[in-house]
Formats: C-alpha cells, sequence, structure tokens
C-alpha cells in the first residue's frame, strides 16, 4: 500500500515539474523568423504569395513571419484577402517598409494597420489612403456624392476597426482615408501610427524582442521573443514571380496586342505556325492578366474590333481610312481596358505613354502594308494577258486593218482603227478582244542605212 502512495506521490511530482516545464505562450529565443518581400502592386498573385508565407510560417513553426513592404498600393478586393489571412494567422505578422525610399500607400496603410507589429525604415512614408475614382489617365471620376461617401464611409469603418483591435493612432487612420493624408516614418512613430523604427531586419528582431502582441479574434496575448533568431527568407516562386511580373494593366495590354498581331501574321501566312503559336500564348497570358484586373470589357471588344479595321484595310480600297480607324479604337479600347472607377485603390489604368507608343507603332506597321498594297494594286500586272497592255510591237504583216504583229516572241492578229499600218511599223497595244489586240500606230521603224564599201 505503501509503494502505490510512493508511485502516486512520485507521478505527481513529475506531472507538476512538466507542467512547470511548459513554456507560456512565447517563442523561444533561438528560433527562426520567416521574411517576405512584397514590392508593387497589391493584387491577387501578392495576396496569394502572402498568403501561402503565413500558412508556411504556421506549418514550419516560425517566432514571426516579416513582410518587408513597399507598394503604392492595389486592389481593394486582394487588400481584402491579406488582412483577413493576417487576422486569422496564428503567427504574428510584423509588416516592415523598407528600404529607404518605400512607401506603404492606399491599400499598403491598411496592411500595415493589420499587423500585429507595424515597423518602418527610416526615409519610408506611410498615408494617402483614400478611395480612388479615376480614369484611364488618371482623372477624376465625376460621381456622385451619395457614392462617394458611401465608399469613403466603408473604408472609414474598416480601417477604424484594425487601428482599434491593434490599439494604434484611430484618428490618424481615418485622416488617411478621408484627407489623404500621409507623414514620415518618424511622425508615424510619434503618431502611435507604427510601433517601431529599425534600420534593418536584425534591429527589427531586437526592438520586437519581449514584446506583447494580440493573436486571433480572441485576442490572446503573446510574448516575442526574437532576438537573435534566424531569418528564413521565402522568396516568391517562378511562377509566382512570372504572374506577378503580367498582372498590370500595362503587360495586358501589350499582350493582348501582340496576341492580335501574331494571329494577323499567322492567318496571312497560312502554315507558318510560328506566329500562331505565338500569338495564342499572349492571348492567354493576357487573359490570365486581365483575370488579376478588374476588366472593362468594352475596352477589350475596342481592342478585337482595331485589328479587325486594320487588317480589313489591307484588302479593301479604303485608302488608310480603316488603319486611322483602326488606331482610334485600339488607343480607346487601351484607355478603358482597366475599370479604374471602383474606389479600390490606386490607379490602375493602362499608362498613356504605352498606348501612344504601341498605337503609333502598330498604326505604323499596318500603314505600311496599306501603303504596299496601294502600290501594289497600282502597278501594271506583271502576268497574264493584261500585261499586254502598253507594250510595243512590231508590224509584219500590214494592217489592212488587220494583219499580224510580233510581241515577246509570238506572232498577233492585230487591228488597227487608225487604217492601214505598213509592215515594219511599231504599234502599241491599247486592249485585247480574245485573240486579237487592238493596237495604235505610234512611229516607223528607221531603215537601216547601207554600208558603204571601199573600193578595191
Amino acid at each position: 500500500m505503501r509503494n502505490g502512495f510512493r508511485c502516486l506521490y512520485l507521478a505527481t511530482l513529475i506531472a507538476g515539474f512538466a507542467f512547470i516545464a511548459v513554456p507560456a505562450p512565447s517563442h523561444a529565443a533561438g528560433s527562426h523568423v520567416d521574411v517576405l518581400t512584397f514590392k508593387g502592386e497589391v493584387n491577387p498573385v501578392s495576396a496569394g504569395y502572402i498568403q501561402r508565407g503565413i500558412k508556411n510560417a504556421e506549418q514550419d513553426g516560425a517566432a514571426a513571419l516579416i513582410i518587408t513592404m513597399d507598394t503604392p498600393g492595389g486592389l481593394g478586393s486582394s487588400m481584402d484577402d491579406i488582412i483577413q489571412a493576417i487576422l486569422a494567422s496564428n503567427v504574428p505578422v510584423v509588416v516592415f517598409v523598407t528600404p529607404g525610399g518605400a512607401r506603404a500607400g492606399s491599400a499598403g496603410v491598411y496592411i500595415t494597420f493589420a499587423a500585429h507589429i507595424a515597423a518602418m525604415a527610416p526615409n519610408t512614408n506611410i498615408g494617402a489612403a483614400h478611395p480612388v475614382f479615376a480614369d484611364s489617365s488618371g482623372n477624376e471620376l465625376q460621381v456622385s456624392d451619395e457614392m462617394k461617401a458611401k465608399v469613403t464611409n466603408d473604408a472609414v469603418a474598416k480601417i477604424r476597426n484594425l487601428a482599434t483591435t491593434r490599439g494604434r493612432n484611430v484618428d490618424w487612420a481615418e485622416q488617411a482615408v478621408r484627407q489623404s493624408v500621409s507623414v514620415t516614418y518618424q511622425d508615424a512613430l510619434n503618431l502611435h501610427v507604427i510601433d517601431i523604427i529599425a534600420n534593418d531586419i536584425p534591429d527589427l528582431l531586437h526592438q520586437m524582442d519581449g514584446r506583447t502582441v494580440k493573436m486571433g479574434a480572441a485576442l490572446t496575448p503573446l510574448v516575442l521573443h526574437t532576438a537573435g533568431a534566424s531569418v528564413n527568407n521565402i522568396e516568391m516562386g517562378f511562377f509566382e514571380q512570372v504572374l506577378f511580373a503580367i498582372s498590370s494593366p500595362d503587360i495586358a495590354f501589350l499582350l493582348l496586342t501582340l496576341g492580335g498581331l501574331g494571329l494577323f501574321f499567322e492567318l496571312a501566312n497560312p502554315g507558318s505556325v510560328f506566329p500562331g503559336v505565338l500569338g495564342g500564348l499572349f492571348l492567354l497570358l493576357a487573359f490570365f492578366s486581365l483575370g488579376t484586373l478588374p476588366v472593362n470589357y468594352a475596352g477589350v471588344a475596342f481592342i478585337g474590333f482595331a485589328f479587325v479595321l486594320l487588317i480589313a484595310d489591307l484588302f479593301l480600297p479604303t485608302h488608310g481610312i480603316l488603319t486611322f480607324g483602326g488606331v482610334v479604337s485600339l488607343i480607346l479600347g487601351g484607355a478603358i481596358l482597366i475599370d479604374t472607377g471602383n474606389g479600390g485603390g490606386i490607379y490602375l489604368g493602362v499608362d498613356p505613354w504605352v498606348l501612344i507608343i504601341v498605337a503609333l507603332l502598330v498604326g505604323g506597321f499596318f500603314a505600311f502594308g496599306v501603303t504596299k498594297a496601294i502600290q501594289a494594286r497600282l502597278k501594271p500586272p506583271a502576268t497574264g494577258r493584261e500585261q499586254l497592255i502598253g507594250k510595243l510591237a512590231e508590224v509584219r504583216v500590214p494592217l489592212k486593218p488587220r494583219g499580224l504583229i510580233f510581241l515577246d516572241g509570238q506572232l498577233w492578229g492585230a487591228v488597227c482603227a487608225e487604217g492601214e499600218v505598213p509592215a515594219g511599223s511599231i504599234v502599241r497595244v491599247v486592249a485585247i478582244n480574245g485573240l486579237t489586240l487592238t493596237v495604235v500606230l505610234t512611229a516607223p521603224l528607221q531603215a537601216e542605212q547601207p554600208t558603204a564599201s571601199l573600193p578595191l
């Protein structure tokens, strides 16, 4: 019996020591942090990259996930995906606006406020989160006051919630949306917009150490121990880099244009294969790129119609009118290709310079083709019976008014309405009627001068 109590007593002691040895909810020193590098517009590809990084950090037991960020903003829908992933993360997420000269603009402000810890490097700035209503040239669209108020109030409510959850400056957050306020890194720290100013990631890890963050919907406190933690960089995969690179309005417009040109060359030279394959690939990439953007399909229709006009002008006697219409349609299509009037972030239209340069190149190419086509139509026929019109021939059998003429190594029946033409005369062909040529007199052949003979 005593042995039983002793065993129970030992088991209780062991359990107690085990309980004491269990660490509090924190990450021990000597662990690692994962680092994502995000530079560019907020779009579905960058959102997927950040979501993947959060899952990876959760799975590999990272002490924190650091997102180094430099963004002018982007799509509201992708921004929402990133914010939701950060709020649901089981790993502390740190947004670090770096390097010097970087910014967190528009959608980047929301992402920064959503982070458990917000940090900035020297010579960076944050702000200007007012919803944008703009056309493809960056000019403000005229929308109703009710629509502006609706979108702005929704954006304000969203960023106030984030600021309240993370304990940051709620009033400044609202000003960033309503008044497009932007501040430097030092002002951001003084106004409690961010938590840390750090020179680099090791400095950031040192300053993060010992801080308490609130995790999940329950806002469970979590103490960070990141001093001396190793850094695990998670880069974009090759396909992610490619997709991120083409997820741009300018690239989408260029891909659509190149795809149209590729199909044109294939149709103009059936069986060449390569232009058709290349054009098809460009179009597929363009459709993917457009799938990541708020597309106005009227713009796609205008671009397609532009190529119809440009190709038709090569075969119809319009003397360049359709080419001009095609260039105008191409510019209009590119201008309205991206729906920038949704207030979802920064201006995302096709760059006007890209529109102008592409339109000039495509228009110049087709104008050159139209010029050559017109020259070919005006050029006299080089083959067939029609090429005989206008040629000179020698009369071999007098025309009374019918006879024979010698032309291109052959004898032809000919008739002359001007009356009798003696042999040796030069006539010009003016018409063809069956196998008989109609000719007009030009000039008689010069008689050969007799050669003088020397006396013997």
